[in-house]
């Protein structure tokens, strides 16, 4: 049994521990750039991809309220909670991509405005 993709998934899991890589990959995207010469596909991308972070982060509170159960281990619950984050990642970008919350849009808009593109 090949266990290399289970020890790299764990290892990305200890990672994202440590500090949340999606913040800090958004907040170097956005701190550095200049959106000034953006395309509005560019603008409308990064938006999109700021509502995905915040649903994400609504996600994972919402899941802090579901009481967990004290039948798991300790080594089960790591791996429960990895592919949770997972999960809760790849829900928030399909909401991001496929719903009309409005949050995108609104950021657009204001993006749109103050970079005068």
């Amino acid at each position: 049994m090949d266990i290399s993709g289970l020890t790299s998934a764990y290892s990305q899991y200890a990672e994202n521990l440590s500090g949340n890589a999606k913040a800090e990959a958004l907040n170097n995207k956005v701190s550095g750039a200049d959106y000034s010469k953006a395309t509005d596909e560019e603008l409308m991308e990064v938006c999109k991809e700021f509502e995905a972070y915040f649903l994400e982060q609504m996600y994972k509170e919402m899941m802090k309220t579901i009481p967990e159960s004290e039948m798991t281990s300790s080594a089960n619950s790591t791996l429960v909670n990895y592919y949770k984050d997972e999960m809760i990642k790849e829900v928030s970008a399909q909401t991001a991509k496929q719903s009309n919350m409005g949050l995108a849009q609104s950021l657009y808009e204001q993006m749109k405005r103050n970079y005068q593109v």
